[in-house]
Formats: structure tokens, sequence, C-alpha cells
């Protein structure tokens, strides 16, 4: 079976691999759409970052300095290519549906990210946003429901800034995507790649099994009150949690803390 992680010079999907980080670039001219085929190994991607124990943090990009991504390929959709389609193991876009997803991703928006490019987007951990890029939801102009956003804008930025984007489908630069804490990071587009792989850089350096907690603990108490989400988290049903803290790791903090010297993290 060849290697997901492996790409050829006709693959939509262009995939490096250093130190630790995994570098996933969309580049399917001429607008980085994504259709069916292209999710689903998006979707393969993804997973065999998620089950290489080498790999600690992905980097999801487009290609070129217009286009992140403006979602679903709707000349895929006018040949008969519906809202069903098989778009593998991940869902749209490899990410909004992988389960056990416990590393860090960053996005790095690099242009338009419209539609399902904005919510691959709103997949990732970080997003890190050139100056000129641009986000909308403008599925309400096609009578189409943004669901991955619809579930998760409110969630994230005031109710009504989040409606606003899903009923109105108008643009949001860069600068008000930063002020609503969308994104994390604005920086001059040809500096955009570089920041990025740094914050990648820095993550897989960290504690892997840390990272795996934080984030099943957000995920699985994102919608519990308050008190329910600690019995979770203290409850030892937790598998990351529970690894951590029986971990080589989780004494190597405590020794590195002691001896004053840099924590060595094998995820173990």
């Amino acid at each position: 079976m060849p290697d997901p992680l492996n790409s050829s010079p006709q693959d939509p999907v262009k995939v490096t691999r250093d130190d630790g980080v995994l570098q996933v670039v969309l580049d399917r001219p001429k607008a980085n759409a994504i259709d069916a085929a292209t999710s689903r190994r998006m979707g393969e991607v993804f997973q065999a970052f998620r089950d290489t124990a080498g790999l600690r943090a992905a980097i999801i990009t487009g290609a070129g300095q217009k286009f992140f991504c403006p979602g679903w390929d709707l000349k895929a959709a006018a040949q008969g290519e519906g809202a069903d389609a098989d778009f593998g193991v991940g869902g749209f876009g490899g990410l909004q549906e992988l389960p056990n997803l416990n590393k860090p991703v960053i996005a790095a928006v690099n242009g338009i990210a419209f539609g399902g490019g904005f919510e691959l987007a709103l997949s990732a951990d970080i997003i890190i946003a050139a100056e000129h890029a641009t986000f909308a939801l403008p599925e309400i102009t096609a009578g189409i429901l943004a669901d991955a956003a619809t579930i998760k804008l409110p969630r994230r930025i005031p109710y009504h800034v989040a409606m606003d984007l899903l009923f109105t489908g108008r643009r949001m630069d860069a600068a008000e995507a930063h002020r609503w804490g969308i994104v994390s990071q604005v920086t001059p587009a040809d500096e955009l790649l570089a920041v990025a792989r740094d914050t990648a850089r820095r993550l897989a350096n960290g504690p892997p099994l840390v990272f795996a907690a934080i984030k099943e603990v957000a995920r699985e108490t994102a919608h519990l009150p308050i008190q329910q989400a600690f019995d979770l988290c203290n409850g030892k049903t937790l598998p990351s949690v529970q690894k951590l803290y029986a971990s080589e790791d989780y004494k190597e903090g405590a020794r590195a803390f002691a001896e004053k010297r840099d924590p060595v993290w094998r995820g173990e």
C-alpha cells in the first residue's frame, strides 16, 4: 500500500516532512477548491499524521498567494457530486471529523478562505493569516448550509458576529478576523510560512502527551457545564490524560525543573 505521506508532482495534496513537522499544501489549480477525491486524499494524509509517532505538528496551507481554499469544488457539484458524497475518513478537507486527532495543527491562511476553506481553517488549532487573507461563508447565496461553521463559529466568537457572517456571506479581512480572535496572528505574506514553521517547530519540540491531553479535554468537555467538565477530567476516563500521568514524560518534566535543564520529551 502506498505511503500516504509521499506525494507526486501531480498530487493535489503536496506533503513534506521536516524534523517532526508535516507540511500539507493544497495545490489544485486554479483556486485550490476541494472535490471528493481531494478530500479523501487529505483525510488519508491527516490520518497518517495522527498515527505516525515521529510527527508531532502539522501545517495546512494553500499553494500560491491568492487562494488558501475557496471550499467545495462547485464544478464537481455541477457534474453531480452531492453534499452526501464520500469525502473520506476525516470529512470534508480531511480534518473536520477525523477522530482522536490529538496533535496540534496550524492553518497558514495564505489568501482567500471561503466556505469550506474557512471551515477547514477552523478545524485547525491555531490559525495564522497573511495580511491580505480574507474569510467568508458565501453558502447563503447558493442556498447551502455552512454546517461546520454554523456549529463552530457561535461557540468561538460573539453570537451576533457569527450570525452576521453566516446570514450575509460578507467578507472579513485578516485584521477583523484577528480582532474577533479567529486568527491568532497576522503576518506579511512573505513571512507567513516562516512564522507557521517556527510555531510548528516549537510545538514539535514540546510535550506531545500534554498536547494530546489538552486536545482531548477541550474536545470532550466543550459541551459540558464547568463542574461536569472537571468531573470528567478528574474521573480517570480520558485516555490521553491517563497516559500522561502514567508516563515517563510526566516524571521528566519534574526532573528537568529540579535539575534546572530543558526537558527531553519522548512521548512515552
